[in-house]
């Protein structure tokens, strides 16, 4: 294939010939070893390495936003797996058939939290409160079996029961913690899971011709200049990003928001009582709460007697039920080693994203840019020399007077926007569930498991057509310039470094595709 590069002539010199470069549409027009095929092929391959590149970068922090996500998930459905086990063989120890004839109370229990945590459309206080209605209602017919007690008897033992407590103040102190724990956790769990979704869906934000453009005049023009050593200068490549990224910078002050915000959640998930003490203290805090309504059951019974009536006795002779043990484990109050490395290890995640989209051009341009010491030696993009221009600010906004990319700052881009509009939303959640307060979810179930979320693996998403399906095309191939066009000749070995240069983007660029 060099053959096509140089002169046919038998034993006589090899030449390449220059052509002048009148035909290029974003490289320099002056001499060059570029023909518009290369051009057009380096504009496809400048594309695509550039996406990729973005991709690449929104792929690793998915992928930390994913495990982290996954550590969270798995660690507190153990939690309330090992709290409702130890309920289950604490109660069947300390209570006996009290507690077989009533199991399903508790499992209803925990499928509400279970279900409320996964992002179902469940009322959490609703079901607290439904949970205690339902215990009060089997305890007191289970305790008085010696009355006949009915649906109606048992309507107004329920009305007197906020007055006359008869948990004591567990139902009441169990729901605040309970309530500030699970919505803080659902709410940060899904936190993970909408930061991986915006993350996924900008890193794939189709790049406009402009800024195409401007990376592969940055990137392969001095190729086809014969200046292929020298790499762009610094503020040029930081121009050059940072318009193409202009969109994508815009999520910079939600972003960091969102991370402020879960990292004042992860704060309510230690203190000032912790998730794990919370969530496996329950066994012990409702046994408690039977044992209260046990130990006060005649002077409870006196005063609903008193306010709905006294029972008609039964015939039924059955034995009372003796009181039960609490058997459940104490548990400490403060955060356990496990709970502690891992929000431990999410607050460093969390910290180090936070400026993520503004140091995206810096991070692109590492391999790309000159070092410090080349700044009368890089490429400025047009020629080897300093680059002048200032260096843009961050957003779309800023690039109005952007040397390298012609931005319509009036035109923002839609799907950046809308993942903008998704990170307040979040935001706004995760401020309520700071102070305890629950918002109104959509199920959301689907995606707090990670199924068709910002945290799934990246070969189950879907994928850009343009990135995926193969060109078959066969690969073309470029002989001389017409003798009609201005050459210019010099010794083969002189300008060997810009036809191999040429000739190898053109063959990358063809095994790529």
């Amino acid at each position: 294939m060099l053959l096509l590069f140089f002169s046919n002539k038998r034993h006589q010199p090899q030449t390449f010939e220059y052509i002048m470069g009148e035909h290029l549409r974003v490289c320099s027009q002056g001499y060059t070893c570029c023909t518009s095929g290369i051009e057009d092929n380096l504009l496809n391959l400048s594309r695509r390495e550039f996406e990729t590149q973005v991709k690449e970068s929104g792929r690793t922090l998915q992928a930390s936003l994913n495990g982290q996500f996954k550590s969270f998930d798995n660690y507190f459905l153990e939690l309330l797996n090992r709290s409702e086990a130890s309920l289950q063989i604490s109660f069947q120890a300390g209570f006996g058939s009290l507690f077989s004839q009533n199991a399903k109370v508790f499992q209803d229990l925990y499928s509400d939290l279970w279900h409320y945590y996964r992002g179902s459309n469940v009322n959490l206080e609703e079901a607290l409160n439904e949970f205690w209605a339902r215990l009060l209602e089997r305890l007191f017919k289970a305790l008085n079996a010696q009355y006949i007690i009915g649906e109606e008897y048992l309507e107004c033992v329920a009305k007197q029961s906020e007055t006359l407590k008869p948990f004591g103040d567990t139902p009441r102190e169990l729901k605040t913690k309970i309530t500030r724990t699970v919505i803080a956790a659902r709410t940060f769990a899904q936190g993970l899971v909408i930061s991986g979704e915006a993350v996924r869906k900008v890193s794939q934000v189709y790049m406009s011709t402009e800024c195409v453009h401007a990376i592969m005049k940055m990137t392969y023009c001095p190729h086809c200049s014969g200046v292929a050593f020298a790499k762009p200068c610094s503020n040029y490549c930081r121009n050059v990003i940072k318009g193409c990224l202009a969109n994508q910078a815009d999520l910079d002050s939600e972003w960091r928001n969102l991370a402020d915000a879960m990292l004042e959640v992860v704060d309510k998930l230690s203190r000032p009582y912790s998730v794990d003490s919370v969530v496996l203290s329950l066994p012990k805090r409702i046994a408690e709460a039977i044992l209260y309504m046990q130990d006060n059951l005649n002077t409870f019974n006196n005063k609903v007697f008193q306010a709905c009536g006294s029972p008609v006795q039964s015939s039924n002779s059955e034995d009372q039920i003796k009181r039960g043990t609490n058997t459940a484990e104490e548990v400490s109050g403060t955060p356990g080693a496990q709970l502690e490395k891992l929000l431990s290890d999410v607050s460093r995640m969390l910290r180090d994203m936070m400026q993520y989209w503004v140091h995206l051009p810096r991070k692109l341009c590492v391999d790309r840019e000159s070092g410090p010491s080349e700044t009368d030696r890089c490429w400025n993009g047009m020629n080897v020399d300093r680059y002048l221009p200032d260096v843009m600010g961050n957003g779309l906004a800023s690039q109005i007077n952007n040397p390298e990319v012609e931005i319509d700052i009036t035109k923002p881009d839609m799907t950046v926007r809308k993942q903008i509009m998704q990170l307040k939303i979040m935001i706004n959640r995760l401020k309520y569930a700071i102070n305890g307060n629950d918002v109104d979810f959509q199920d959301t179930s689907d995606d707090i498991s990670g199924s068709g979320s910002g945290v799934c693996a990246d070969d189950q998403c879907s994928r850009d057509t343009r990135l995926s399906a193969p060109n078959t095309d066969k690969p073309n191939v470029y002989g001389y310039p017409s003798e009609n066009k201005k050459v210019v000749k010099g010794r083969s070995s002189q300008n060997l470094p810009c036809v191999s240069l040429c000739l190898l983007s053109l063959v990358t660029v063809l095994l790529r595709r």
